[in-house]
């Protein structure tokens, strides 16, 4: 399938898409809450310097959050919709 049919299939509103990124990104908060917390914890305390002293900890903070948050989870999560919403209006037809 090419490029542009995917992007037909996995079309969706604009509000559609805003809701899926905000769902996305919060099951990501949720997933890497330990790499949060131990940023946090570092970053207490500190103003400008938490840029170098917690370096480690950011970046495994964002190495865990891409994991969840990126164009192919999105993508995913867009084909999941279309189906629910595909399923919904077959039901609806059929009642």
């Amino acid at each position: 399938m090419g490029y542009i049919q995917d992007a037909r299939e996995n079309h969706v509103k604009k509000k559609v898409e805003e809701a899926l990124r905000s769902k996305m990104k919060q099951k990501a908060l949720k997933e890497c809450d330990r790499y949060t917390a131990k940023y946090a914890e570092c970053a207490s305390g500190k103003t400008l310097s938490v840029v170098w002293r917690c370096r480690q900890q950011a970046k495994e903070l964002n190495d865990c959050l891409h994991q969840f948050t990126n164009d192919s989870i999105l993508e995913e999560m867009k084909k999941e919709y279309m189906l629910k919403q595909a399923e919904g209006s077959n039901r609806t037809q059929t009642a």
